[in-house]
């Protein structure tokens, strides 16, 4: 059944009107923290692979998309044992831990391909444990009407700390004379410190942001076991639906970095770099795409993002003018993680029942990761076969037609009471 919820939100939006709760400041600092640790070393992959290693595009596709999409199974493991007994915290800090030490993986490596891309995987492998159990905490300490808000809010404390973790790599190469080892050491203490903030500052259980006592699992515990149970409500099924179908039409930052390196051809060690444009845009609109999606609807904001990121890979094809294709297209991309991220958790936050919220966001995560891995190998295998100028014009296209999909998909008018 549907729990009226108007009086009590209104009541709530009086109380946290204007500032965020502690567990989603606390949240939003141990991300900061761990996307430092990760950042450090993620930032250079791409060029690694593909200057370094001398893989192709279609190589670097795939392990581009398998990197993101191997972590599904995981994802939905993670998701539904966070969900039995409320275990959210001890889930997600497991998945924070193991990207922690990852890091040693990377140290003992030694160069080696192998034990690099084990790491790597660890690494993604833990984020996919981790994001549902944190994300459905985030929903669990909110209102409904401030989802928007919570979201963004964390998002930019998470992105404040991928800004930081590709500077702190490039200071640490610097000092040290490119002693990646000091970079590895460095960010396995600062992950390690993440799951240190977790275990202190992160309540275990969240109490409910309308003052009701914690819902007891209603559903039967062989009911609850099934993983795709939050595909039996109409609307999650069209959100899921829309956000998996925008996915597979979505190219990997790593292809537009690439693609901007070539246009330009500026020289490799700024490569690194790139990222940050897009963050620094990410941190700037978080919270403004957050407030506007509690305001107006979420599904806006969501299918204007993926409008913006039409608009960079349109801007890829049209125009070689350095400076307004490099600020074009880093400010197009982060309007994009912006205006999306965040809010597509707060869109899919009221339709999930409480008992099956990590469930439900790990379900809807795996749609989006399987969706851009086969994005990532189509593209790699079109820029193989066909060049990257008709791969990326069958990236236009595919992104359009999905987009004016998703404005039929997505559900109107949003739900606003949550089930339990």
């Amino acid at each position: 059944m549907y729990l009226a919820t108007t009086d009590a939100a209104a009541t709530a939006t009086k109380v946290t009107r204007g500032r965020v709760g502690g567990p989603v400041l606390a949240l939003g600092a141990v991300s900061l923290v761990t996307d430092i640790s990760s950042e450090m070393v993620t930032a250079v992959l791409p060029l690694y692979f593909v200057l370094q290693l001398g893989l192709s595009p279609l190589q670097f596709g795939f392990l581009d998309g398998l990197y993101n999409g191997v972590t599904a199974l995981v994802r939905l493991l993670g998701g539904h044992a966070a969900d039995r007994g409320g275990r959210h915290k001890l889930v997600a800090g497991a998945g924070y831990a193991l990207s922690a030490f990852s890091r040693l993986g990377l140290l003992l490596a030694g160069g080696g391909t192998v034990g690099i891309g084990a790491s790597i995987a660890a690494d993604r492998l833990g984020k996919g444990v981790r994001t549902a159990p944190r994300d459905a905490l985030i929903s669990l300490s909110a209102p409904p009407d401030a989802l928007g808000r919570a979201f963004g809010v964390h998002r930019a404390m998470d992105t404040t700390g991928a800004l930081l973790g590709p500077l702190a790599a490039f200071a640490l190469l610097w000092a040290t004379a490119d002693a990646y080892d000091a970079v590895f050491v460095v960010s396995f203490c600062v992950g390690l410190l993440g799951v240190l903030m977790l275990i202190v500052l992160v309540p275990g259980r969240t109490a409910d942001p309308l003052g009701r006592p914690a819902p007891a699992p209603a559903a039967p515990a062989r009911q609850r076991g099934r993983l795709l149970a939050p595909l039996r409500d109409a609307d999650f099924r069209r959100i899921f639906g829309a956000a998996a179908l925008l996915g597979a039409a979505t190219i990997g930052d790593s292809f537009l970095y690439l693609l901007l390196q070539r246009r330009l051809d500026f020289a490799v060690s700024w490569f690194p770099l790139l990222p940050l444009g897009a963050a620094a845009i990410y941190l700037l609109l978080a919270v403004p795409a957050g407030r506007l999606g509690d305001r107006i609807g979420r599904r806006v904001p969501f299918l204007c993002g993926h409008a913006a990121l039409l608009g960079g890979y349109v801007l890829l094809l049209i125009t070689d003018a350095g400076p307004v294709l490099l600020v074009g297209v880093l400010l197009l991309l982060g309007v994009f993680y912006a205006a999306t991220d965040g809010v597509l958790m707060a869109l899919a936050g009221p339709v999930l029942p409480a008992a099956r919220r990590a469930s439900g966001m790990a379900l809807l995560q795996t749609g989006q990761a399987l969706s851009r891995l086969l994005a990532a190998a189509g593209f790699g295998a079109a820029w193989t076969l066909w060049g990257d100028h008709s791969a990326l014009i069958a990236a236009v296209v595919a992104l359009a037609v999905a987009l004016a999909a998703a404005v039929f998909l997505l559900p109107r008018p949003e739900r606003q009471p949550s089930r339990v």
